[in-house]
C-alpha cells in the first residue's frame, strides 16, 4: 500500500481519491491513518455486521415493550 505525507495528501487529495485506491496518510513519515475508498469501507462492515453478535436467530418482535401487558397488569390486580 502507498503512504502518502500529509502535506502532499493536502495538495492531492482530489488526485489520491479519484485513483480508487487505498493508502497509508503519514506525518512526518509516520504513518497517522489509512484511507480506502468508501465501496471496500461498505462491504467490510456489511461482513462483520451480525445482529445480536452470538445470537444472529434471534428476532425481536415489534411489540415487545408491550408484549402481554394486559397479562402482566392482571397478575398484579391492575
Amino acid at each position: 500500500m502507498r503512504t502518502v505525507n500529509m502535506h502532499d495528501a493536502k495538495t492531492r487529495l482530489s488526485a489520491l481519491v479519484s485513483e480508487n485506491k487505498p493508502f497509508i496518510l503519514a506525518k512526518a513519515g509516520t504513518p497517522v491513518a489509512v484511507v480506502i475508498p468508501y465501496n471496500e469501507y461498505k462491504q467490510s462492515v456489511a461482513q462483520t455486521d451480525q445482529r445480536f453478535g452470538f445470537m444472529p436467530e434471534i428476532e425481536v418482535p415489534e411489540d415487545f415493550d408491550t408484549l402481554m401487558a394486559n397479562e402482566i397488569a392482571r397478575l398484579f390486580g391492575a
